[in-house]
């Protein structure tokens, strides 16, 4: 259902009913584990796929960064330029 680097993929599923009746699966809730990172400086245009590129050569890792901070939007990380966010390093 997922690609193999997704945030994603060994995430399991459950099937639940919903007031129609109707049966949908869903992902069950994925536990973050703790993971530090580098402070790093926001600049202007910046973008967690951006940053991912410049660091992990791979932008789809993006989640790693989000799940290092704790914005509940993870596109307010990198929305003004001079903010810090935490880059875990692979």
């Amino acid at each position: 259902m997922f690609l193999p680097n997704s945030r994603y993929a060994k995430v399991a599923t459950v099937t639940t009913r919903l007031a129609t009746g109707e049966e949908v699966q869903a992902l069950k809730r994925r536990q973050l584990t703790p993971a530090s990172g580098t402070p790093q400086t926001v600049i202007d245009g910046d973008r967690l796929d951006v940053i991912a590129q410049q660091q992990y050569a791979d932008s789809t890792q993006f989640w790693h960064i989000a799940d290092a901070n704790t914005a509940l939007d993870s596109r307010d990380l990198a929305k003004t330029a001079g903010d810090t966010v935490n880059v875990p390093q692979n």
